[in-house]
Formats: C-alpha cells, structure tokens, sequence
C-alpha cells in the first residue's frame, strides 16, 4: 500500500510540475522568473555562500537582499505563484485554502489538535501568495518586546524597501466603508486614515493587491535580487541539514550544508562556502520540523525518533502561537464584491476587528419547484466580521508525527487556556455585537423580516452579550485560525538576538517561528521587514569582519 501511494505522488508530482513548467513558457512570468529553476535541472553538488530554506515571506527579501553580495540559494518546496490565477486574484483566496492536496497545492493543509483547520504556504512567496493581503507595520512595543536585536534605522529602511514595491492604498469597497463608519460610532476611535502604521482606533490599511485585485507577494521582492547571484530552486524539499565538528568553534557542530529532495525524488546537496551559513526560514511550522529532523532538539525526544542528536536544545517546538479567530457571518440583502481585510479596527482592550465578503453561486434546491434559465446562474454575497486577540497568551507544542519531512507534525496551539487570551475575546465579541447595532451596518439587515434581521450563516452571538459566561462558551465553540501562527524557535530558547541557532555555528532562523507575539494587526509586513533587515546586517556583518 506504501509503495502505490509513493507511485501515485510521484505521477502526480510530475504532472504538476509538467503544467507548471509548459504555463511558465506560454506565459510572460515577472523578472525573477529568468533565475529560477525546476530543482531537477540543479547538480548533485554544488557551493554557495548562503543556503536559504523556504521562499517564504522572510525568505524571498532576505535572499534578495544577500545576492547583492554573495552567492545565494534559496530552496522552495512548492511552485511559483504566477501561473495559478486562484493565487494571483483577490477572489481565489477563499479558492486556493479549499482546493488543497497532500502535495503541491499552494496551501498545505493540517489541523491542529484542537480540531481547528489550517493552512501554511507551500509556494514561492509562502504563506503572503495565500493571504488576505492585508499590511500593517507592527505596534512599537513588538520591537523591544521580541529580543531580537533590531537596529532602528533599518527597521525603516526595510520597511520602506518593501513597501514601495509590493504595498499599495486599497480602494474600500461597500462592506469596508460599512465597517470603517461602523467602528467609529462603536467607539473604536478615533479615524486614522489611510496608515501603514499601528495607531489604536479606526483606520485603512496598506493592500498586497493592486488597484486591480492582482496580488503582490514576497516573491516580487526577488525581483531586485542580483540576477547573477542567486538561484532560485522551485520543488525542492530539504530533508535536513548537514554538519561538521570543527575544534575552532569549540567542539560546536557546525552547518555546513543541505540535503534536499527534487520533484522526482533524486537527491541533491548543496555547501555553503568558508563563512557561509545556512538559513531556514521555512516559517513556524516548517522551521521546527526540520530542525528536529536535522538533529536540533530535547536529546531524550529526538533519540525516541532514532534522529542521531547534533545539539541538545530544550525548546525546539516549544511555545507555539496561534492568533485565535472568532466573529460571525451573515448573507447581504444585495450582492457585494469580493473583498479581504482593507479596514481595521484596533481597540484598548485587547482585540482587532476586520471584515470580508465572498461571492457564492446559488443553487435551489431541486424540488423547490423553483426554475432559473439555462444560461443563467444566481450568486449571494457572504460578509464576514471578525476579531482577533492580541498576542496571546496560550502557547502550545509542535511534535513529530513521522521521519518523514513531507508529513505535517502534530500541532496543539492550547486556545484559550491563558484566561486573558478568553478575557480579550470576550471583550472583541462583544464589540461586534457593538458594531451590528450601529446605523453604519443597518444596510445589510433584511428590513422584510420581523425586527429586521441580521440573516446569519453559522454561529450567532448570544442574546445576552452582558454574560461574560456565555460570551466566553461562544469563544471556545467557534475558534478559528486567522493563519498568524508563530513560535517554534523562540529568541532566547532556541536562538540568540542575532537569530543564530544556540548550541551550533554557522545557522540561523529568520521567519515568524522565533517571535513569542503576532506583531500587530497582521504579521507579514513584520516578517517582510525582518528578512531584509536581517539580510542588510549580515552583509554589513560581513564586510566589518573582513575589514577586520
């Protein structure tokens, strides 16, 4: 039976990469399409100065930002975003989380134990080629708060970086401007306009789609990569990493390369070069996994595996993140466009609320005795509101379900068992409750209904929205994930301020698994700026030890 399925996956490997590969020479790809490449087509050997692990939101900007100096590889499991219209369209988000598979979908489903589904990005550009595009810089605090050793000039310089290239001003669509008005007579004030900025109250944030819904991500930012530096290798999936004791470092073992996995399930390595490094930056799943994989973890843990023990690291999967998601979802007396978060909410107590609409086809049921034309087809739209925690609080684990790098490991994010996470959430419900009461959200009521109703799909709040009780059970029954999990690889428990991996030379972490908080509203503008400041003080790194 294990054999039919590995036969099977690697058919269906093969035909993805087919499609995808005749899709990139019939179309006309962004500039870093010219350096990229199916990792078939790489040698068994080769030698960088920098081997990055996952070209994710961190990934694609850090490894951007390194080949103006030196020799980069950067290693995606998944396929480029470009040629998948569900990816590159604002109305294929809800699309590309539901059209998923064990292989090379863009999102790579698992579920939590909690029972809670999720996604994490399995394609150039990681989890920001499947997001709700939404951009937002993270709070001030965030900057002190997460241990790691920020320079404040480049902080902004990153940022800015960024921004210019794949950020644009959204155009609010009707539910947005419902809920931008709605808030301020709520009380979430006061209005801050358009603001790329954290700033509590009312406000527009920044957008990753154009003007005409077509998505930037972090695989755009490749596009300012030094074309003769880098090369870009799409269904590659590293299995570990490699290392080598060197009495230099003390005794430490050092990484010293990669050994990866291509489309048809050939082996290759890859070196890095003499004060090279090897980066994973394969996010807050992704990133744990394979260092466990790789020998870096509790060393009574890793030997139940069989997994020979490099370094001997307490945490490693440990405090575990996950941005809890509650709120409720109605039908719109009129068909409203597709639209993700463009507006924000951000209140003294604790919660974040924002809002979406999706367009879905109407299908009558057939003994209705209700006829439509042949040509014709009816559509409803769905609005969405919702709120999540700040932080949290509740941290959860990450442990291996297998040997095997391409099987999800076993995730509990523990919602909720932090009393403050429920106390915020309670506090974020019941200003949705807040907001449907206002004469801002009155429009989307069903006005030839008794009491003009809200026709809910789902879960309703309580009646009593008084009782903390009852506003605390609707937390617990309807959490979701918002998809801004993290942790993993802490600062300070698995890494160090500069995000070397403690216990071992020549590695580091960059990516959303060494934050202890979601930095704001949403992390990947945060996550964006990290991989390009964490790329800049490298190679500034680089150039003091060689004046040295």
């Amino acid at each position: 039976m294990a054999s039919i399925k590995t036969f099977i996956s690697i058919i269906i490997i093969i035909i993805t990469i087919f499609i995808s590969l005749i899709s990139s020479t019939t179309s006309q790809g962004p500039p870093y399409t010219k350096f990229i490449i199916n990792a078939t087509d790489l040698p068994q050997e080769d030698h960088f100065d920098y081997i990055i692990i996952g070209g994710g939101t961190a990934g694609c900007p850090l490894a951007a930002t390194l080949s103006f100096n030196h020799h980069v590889l950067l290693l995606e499991r998944g396929g480029v975003p470009y040629t998948n219209p569900n990816v590159m369209r604002q109305e294929g988000f809800v699309q590309t989380l539901r059209q998923v598979d064990d292989y090379y979908s863009p999102a790579q489903p698992f579920t939590s134990e909690e029972g809670v589904p999720n996604a994490r990005g399995r394609i150039l550009g990681g989890s920001s080629a499947i997001n709700a595009g939404f951009y937002s810089r993270a709070d001030e605090e965030f900057y002190n708060r997460s241990g790691i050793d920020f320079d404040v000039d480049l902080i902004e310089r990153s940022y800015r970086w960024i921004e210019r290239a794949i950020v644009f001003q959204p155009e609010l669509q009707p539910l947005q401007s419902a809920l931008r008005d709605g808030l301020l007579e709520a009380g979430v004030r006061p209005f801050n306009g358009f603001s790329l900025r954290h700033v509590h109250g009312t406000k527009i944030g920044g957008s990753t789609f154009n003007s005409s819904g077509y998505r930037h991500s972090a695989a755009d930012m490749l596009n300012l990569a030094r074309e003769s530096n880098i090369k870009v290798a799409v269904y590659a999936t590293v299995e570990r990493i490699l290392f080598t004791r060197s009495g230099s470092f003390g005794g430490k073992e050092n990484a010293t390369g990669v050994v990866f996995r291509d489309g048809v399930g050939r082996y290759h390595r890859a070196f890095v070069k003499k004060d090279g490094e090897v980066i994973v930056s394969a996010g807050a799943i992704g990133s744990p996994h394979l260092l466990l994989l790789s020998g870096i973890g509790p060393r009574s843990y890793l030997s139940s595996w069989g997994i020979p023990v490099v370094s001997d690291s307490e945490f490693v999967g440990e405090f575990l993140y996950d941005n809890p998601r509650n709120g409720i979802s109605f039908v719109s007396p009129s068909l409203l466009e597709h639209s993700l978060i463009q507006v924000v909410g951000i209140t003294d107590s604790g919660a974040y609320l924002e809002a979406s609409s999706n367009v879905r086809p109407y299908h009558p049921p057939v003994h209705s005795g209700f006829r439509q034309p042949h040509s014709a087809q009816w559509y409803f739209s769905v609005a969405n509101i919702m709120e999540k925690i700040i932080g949290p609080l509740s941290a959860g684990s990450l442990r291996l379900a297998s040997t095997e790098i391409t099987t999800n490991p076993t995730v509990s994010f523990n919602y909720f068992s932090n009393p403050v996470d429920l106390q915020r959430c309670v506090n974020g419900t019941r200003k949705i409750g807040d907001l449907l009461r206002t004469r801002a959200m009155a429009g989307f009521r069903f006005w030839n209904w008794p009491r003009a109703e809200f026709r809910f799909v789902g879960a309703r709040l309580p009646a009593n929205q008084s009782s903390d009780e009852e506003m605390g059970e609707f937390c617990r029954r309807t959490v979701n994930t918002i998809w801004h999990y993290h942790g993993g690889c802490l600062v300070e428990k698995v890494v160090d301020s500069e995000l070397r991996v403690i216990g071992v030379g020549s590695l580091r972490v960059i990516d959303g698994s060494v934050l202890s908080i979601s930095p704001g509203t949403n992390p990947q503008a945060t996550l964006l700026m990290l991989g390009r400041h964490m790329g800049l003080k490298i190679i500034r790194e680089r150039l003091q030890q060689t004046r040295a």
